[in-house]
């Protein structure tokens, strides 16, 4: 098979040990509604990535072509001891070619469980911001129900869409994505009644959850789109009823990455309240790692999944709810 060679590591912007001071000191105090986001270039217009998916920036690696694969995979490569799956990430937006493919960079992500090398033009900064600031995306400019871009981030006048890597990479191989057979039917145990709120951003994932649960029996649900939304509704159900909370609100999903308010924000509200502490939170994220997971055990959350792991989050919703 064909290859291309460049064999050099990307150090202008960050490198791998600038990632790890990144993850650590990032946020000094978990729940504190803030991200980082690396802004890369394709066809001289801005996007962003959350720097917590990234592993590393190389550039053009030793690449072996794929019999048969996807139009826009390009092939893969083997920087270390790691295979990664190399995305044409212009091609997939209907981008043009780049100007100069020799200086074209790699982006190394490490989400879902899976090792995946985005192919971009550029790179140009690392900045902070709140996810307050993000906005929702127009869904008649950014592509109705199943755009490709979760949030709008305005920095130094410059417009950033913040692209929904999960549902690029579904997109592109299916079978990465959630697996609902590994959700089992209802089995008569009564779960209908049982009030659940779900707070996700990617309008993919939302409906593919809302499918699981009904599957599995559970549909009193309400499917919101970000953290600030779920928070909205909750903090109106304390008000009205203060001292039956729990038969409101049986259990709360939450993703990590949504705009407006993240779910370690969430998870933290909920938790440092003296009336809804006892609401079990399921954090239910592609970026559930190591570090992750100590993050969401600092905001009080019960359970951390990641968003493969279909199956077992109905059996976890099902042990807090008292259904298992």
């Amino acid at each position: 098979m064909p290859r291309r060679f460049v064999t050099q590591t990307y150090n202008k912007i960050i490198s791998r040990d600038v990632i790890h001071v990144a993850e650590t000191d990032i946020l000094l105090e978990t729940g504190t509604n803030e991200l980082e986001i690396l802004e890369f270039i394709i066809s001289g217009n801005s996007y962003g990535i959350n720097v917590a998916k990234i592993t590393e920036l190389m550039q053009i690696q030793e690449i072996q072509e794929m019999p048969l694969a996807h139009p826009f995979v390009e092939g893969v490569f083997q920087p270390r001891n790691e295979v990664y799956t190399i995305v044409d990430l212009a091609g997939y937006l209907g981008m043009g070619v780049s100007d100069n493919p020799d200086k074209d960079i790699l982006i190394i992500t490490n989400f879902n469980m899976m090792n995946i090398a985005f192919h971009v033009h550029a790179v140009e900064s690392i900045f902070r911001i709140s996810w307050q600031d993000i906005e929702k995306p127009d869904s008649i400019i950014y592509g109705g129900q199943e755009g490709v871009v979760t949030g709008i981030a305005k920095v130094n006048d410059r417009i950033i869409s913040i692209l929904d890597f999960e549902k690029i990479t579904f997109d592109i191989s299916p079978n990465t994505g959630i697996n609902l057979a590994e959700v089992k039917a209802y089995t008569g145990v009564d779960r209908e009644d049982i009030p659940i709120i779900v707070a996700e951003d990617s309008a993919l994932l939302r409906a593919m959850l809302m499918e699981a649960l009904h599957i599995s029996g559970y549909s009193n649900l309400l499917i919101v789109n970000n953290g600030e939304e779920a928070w909205d509704y909750i903090s109106n159900l304390k008000e009205e009823y203060p001292d039956d909370i729990l038969s409101k609100i049986s259990c709360l999903i939450t993703d990590i990455e949504m705009p407006k308010m993240d779910g370690h924000r969430l998870t933290k509200l909920v938790k440092s309240d003296p009336i809804l502490r006892d609401i079990p939170v399921i954090i239910f994220s592609s970026l559930i790692d190591e570090n992750m997971q100590k993050k969401g055990l600092e905001v009080g959350a019960n359970a951390q999944l990641s968003k493969p792991e279909i199956g077992n989050l109905v059996q976890l919703v099902d042990t807090m709810v008292g259904k298992a």
